[in-house]
């Protein structure tokens, strides 16, 4: 089935032309002939396989075609767990409603309210949020939702494991018990069927969740490497594929500032990205590498969720995150869509705990990317040519400072 089958206003199939969109990813399959027969839907679905285009296509059509009868409210609102994500998913309602007359925010915290206030009063349609945002304004008589059409629960996994519980249920005494309920996760526990039930009525469940949680059209492995040389093997492969875009993660920001530094003594350029940022400056990076201006990101999992680039060529993994589950959605962030992508992770001694609990997580041993002994050497000397003498740097850094490296 393509998308030009589908009962939706021409206005938005020629949008979707536009952007690409021929046929719908398993999720959108799915979804999207439910939510446009009115149903509510509880779905579980892998990161980076287009849920939220699975939404915003049937309620933008919806939306369109369905008059407001005088009603200057918000008809639809999503909720997400973080200002990135609010930011990625009002703009994909945005670029596929552009056509339309349908109206779109992303309303979150850390910018000043006044723009927002006057944004709101002008009419919108949906309003993409996060919680605590949205209850100011709630509170202050600038959002009404007393008359909400849809409501999106968003990456509902996270915002329980961020504690937006009551908040969600608070939402539920502003809305209309007549309304759509759309619920999206990228994982499913007690916990989250629990949260879906008491929001969704009758609602349809779709589960597109293969045994391995990593998507099939990524393709992912694990070189094993010595803490103190990962900067050695990124400065190689950012060197070697210097065309390319990548997102690195770190474990932590002092890591990721470290990376940074790291990578500018031997001339590559990269960006830093972590919560220890201010919120404009971390949507001005975010929009640097979306644009492609800046092709490397180093980043803390904070962008494991709400990136999405469509044309990402590589994750690394310099550091293997705590939490297996994480693993999966920073893979996610590659091989969007229907496209594939590469993933690959360096593993230290010290982390082979963590690879054996992601291995565990996602029910198969990943690929071993197997590097010889002359290799590794070639590497490690490459990274010394041209003046480069990094440990040297790095151990006089650390002694000017009072530090202890820990790579």
């Amino acid at each position: 089935m393509k998308f030009s089958d589908y009962p939706i206003s021409n206005l938005v199939k020629e949008q979707l032309n536009e952007m690409g969109f021929k046929k719908p990813t398993d999720i959108q399959f799915k979804a999207i002939k439910h939510i446009l027969e009115g149903e509510d839907v509880m779905a579980v679905a892998q990161t980076g396989t287009g849920k939220t285009a699975a939404f915003a296509i049937p309620v933008i059509d919806k939306l369109e075609k369905r008059n407001r009868k005088g009603y200057k409210g918000v008809r639809c609102l999503v909720m997400v767990p973080t200002r990135e994500l609010a930011k990625q998913i009002s703009g994909v309602f945005n670029e596929i409603g552009r056509r339309t007359s349908v109206k779109t925010f992303g309303l979150y915290g850390g910018v000043e309210q006044e723009q927002q206030i006057r944004t709101l009063n002008n009419g919108l349609d949906v309003v993409v949020t996060t919680p605590g945002r949205m209850f100011d304004l709630i509170s202050q008589g600038f959002l009404d939702i007393s008359r909400l059409e849809f409501l999106v629960l968003d990456e509902a996994d996270l915002m329980l494991d961020l504690g937006f519980m009551k908040d969600i249920e608070d939402v539920l005494k502003h809305i209309p018990s007549k309304r759509q309920t759309l619920f999206f996760t990228a994982t499913i526990s007690k916990k989250i069927k629990n949260l879906a039930y008491s929001v969704v009525k009758n609602a349809i469940r779709i589960q597109i969740s293969p045994k391995n949680p990593v998507a099939k059209n990524i393709d992912h492995a694990v070189a094993f490497v010595d803490m103190d040389d990962k900067r050695f093997f990124l400065e190689n492969i950012l060197k070697e594929y210097e065309e390319k875009q990548f997102i690195v993660f770190a474990r932590t920001k002092v890591r990721v500032e470290r990376i940074v530094a790291a990578m500018e003594r031997v001339q590559v350029k990269t960006e830093a990205l972590h919560g220890g940022i201010e919120q404009k400056d971390r949507f001005a990076i975010l929009d640097r590498f979306r644009s492609g201006e800046n092709k490397v990101l180093i980043t803390t999992d904070v962008a494991a969720r709400g990136i999405d680039i469509p044309t990402m060529d590589y994750v690394i993994n310099y550091d293997l995150p705590d939490d297996a589950e994480n693993y999966v959605h920073r893979c996610g962030r590659t091989g969007r869509g229907n496209r594939r992508g590469q993933a690959l992770s360096f593993c230290s001694d010290a982390e082979k705990v963590l690879l054996e609990a992601i291995e565990e997580y996602t029910g198969e041993e990943i690929e071993h990317y197997d590097i010889t002994k002359d290799e590794y050497m070639d590497i490690l000397n490459d990274s010394e040519e041209g003046g480069y003498n990094w440990k040297k740097l790095i151990d006089q850094t650390n002694k000017e400072d009072g530090t202890v490296d820990e790579w």
